[in-house]
């Protein structure tokens, strides 16, 4: 049987390990490695955790924290409590892997994809009549860009909607 300080320095490795990767991770998601790190010390954090205790187990500020915190809570990946008798906010991710991959989708198509979307509808519709040399071409090619952006979208919202149940297989058989 493994000695318990070898299994808790092995378990601290592990963590950090995890903290750092999904904190670099995050530049592909376009969000700050500083709230990719949190998200992965609350997700895999036994006990909701305080600020404090987040500010010194990543070694940041107390802004750093608050305004990240608040930001994943906003994302709403994040749940914060209070415990009775105690006057610190406690902080825990959502810890259903398919139930987050559903609120980080949804919310990353209404701040990303939909404005995406009616960017592209606005300027085929702007070069949809115009005069000059590639304005018909450049109004269709619009057009077949948001045509595609509401097929992905439609998909992502079919897939977000999902009970992982059912959307897993039907993920594997698209990708078939």
């Amino acid at each position: 049987m493994a000695d318990p300080e070898t299994f808790q320095s092995d378990f601290d490795v592990a963590k950090e390990e995890f903290v750092a990767q999904w904190g670099a991770l995050s530049s592909s998601w376009g969000i700050s490695r500083t709230m990719a790190q949190i998200h992965a010390l609350l997700l895999v954090s036994p006990e909701p955790m305080y600020t404090d205790q987040i500010m010194e187990e990543l070694q940041i500020s107390r802004g750093n924290a608050h305004g990240n915190l608040k930001e994943l809570a906003a994302w709403g990946i994040v749940k914060t409590s209070v415990k009775k008798g105690d006057r610190k906010e406690y902080f825990e991710a959502e810890k259903d892997i398919w139930k987050m991959f559903c609120i980080i989708a949804r919310e990353r198509k209404r701040r990303e994809i939909d404005p995406a979307r009616e960017a592209l509808v606005k300027c085929a519709q702007l070069t949809a009549n115009a005069d000059g040399d590639g304005c018909a071409e450049f109004s269709h090619q619009m057009e077949q860009l948001a045509e595609f952006v509401d097929l992905f979208s439609s998909a992502l919202d079919k897939l977000s909607s999902s009970e992982s149940s059912k959307a897993i297989p039907m993920a594997l058989k698209f990708l078939n």
